[in-house]
């Protein structure tokens, strides 16, 4: 799934789901810069949302 966010840019955005647990990772395209967040698999809208935050975080700190 591709994401795009004002303040990011294009960002792709893949979750795995391992039983009741699931993996958000978001890759900014044009920097390469991935992060992930793990979390409960009920939950993937607020997953994504931490790990957005999560990306944006990162490239402030570049």
């Amino acid at each position: 799934m591709t994401n795009t966010d004002p303040d990011l840019g294009e960002v792709i955005v893949e979750m795995t789901r391992n039983g009741p647990y699931l993996k958000c990772a978001a890759i900014h395209v044009a920097t390469g810069v991935e992060v992930t967040a793990i979390g409960p698999a009920a939950e993937p809208r607020g997953l994504e949302r931490i790990a957005l935050a999560k990306l944006k975080r990162a490239l402030l700190s570049r």
